[in-house]
């Protein structure tokens, strides 16, 4: 029996809570047209934006706006295709890009910033510029904190942040890239940060700040983690279950709005 003192709830309440398929009726053996719809729809976002191409070009012009030095890359991955069922190809960067980013090796860098595609050039397109602008002021603050090169990475998955930061000689990478995409979020940008960055890092040595979409974190909020993570990581010499995120202690009480639609 139910406990008479817990109000009950219709359970058309639980989608006013989250954006997963939840209470969606049926219509007899089945779930009802608008659902089915909805479903069709969201799984042909989801398609679109992995098989969508990284627009390189457009995306360093836009960065270079925010008056940061920036470099094009790719991987090994030759095209899309290649991508998707090569992933230790997209972990590689391809010859011309090893020389390229060599020339600056001599460079002082403290922090690389790799953006990649991965499995949704659509975050990219969606979040990346923005993202990054809230990163800026946040790593200026006391002036301890650099962004010496930016590499807009085409075929990218994490782990080719490893090797151009180490190419680079920077102390800490972070890479921003599109992750696998959900039936509620396509277009979801996720960060990871590597300290002292070389081929064969593995994923317990990162630190990860996941889910900026327009139902998950705002600029604000992944920008003062990442900022945070930043710091601490370089105070510290270690990223990844080295480093906790301690950054909700020391985050302001009311941190930023909900991404635009």
């Amino acid at each position: 029996m139910s406990d008479p003192a817990v109000p009950r709830r219709p359970t058309l309440d639980l989608r006013s809570l989250t954006p997963a398929r939840v209470a969606l009726g049926r219509s007899g053996a089945s779930v009802p047209t608008r659902a089915l719809l909805d479903f069709t729809l969201d799984h042909a976002r989801a398609r679109d934006a992995v098989h969508a191409v990284l627009d390189a070009a457009r995306l360093a012009s836009d960065l270079r706006a925010l008056g940061l030095v920036v470099t094009e890359a790719r991987s090994r991955a030759a095209d899309r295709g290649d991508y998707l069922r090569r992933p230790d190809l997209g972990r590689q960067l391809d010859a011309d890009s090893v020389e390229l980013l060599s020339r600056h090796a001599a460079e002082p860098c403290q922090l690389a910033v790799v953006i990649g595609d991965g499995l949704s050039a659509a975050a990219v397109h969606a979040h990346a510029v923005a993202l990054v602008s809230h990163l800026l002021p946040l790593l200026a603050e006391g002036n301890d904190v650099a962004i010496g090169r930016v590499v807009v990475a085409s075929g990218a998955r994490v782990a080719l942040g490893d090797e151009i930061g180490a190419i680079l000689g920077a102390r800490m990478v972070v890479t921003l890239i599109g992750e696998r995409p959900g039936l509620s979020a396509p277009d979801s940008l996720g960060a990871y940060l590597t300290f002292a960055p070389k081929p064969g890092r593995t994923d317990a040595e990162r630190n990860c700040v996941s889910n900026l979409h327009k139902s998950g974190l705002s600029y604000d909020e992944a920008a003062f983690k990442i900022a945070w993570l930043v710091r601490e990581g370089m105070a510290r010499e270690v990223t990844g279950v080295a480093l906790k995120d301690e950054s909700a202690d020391r985050a302001p009480r009311r941190i930023g709005t909900a991404l635009p639609e």
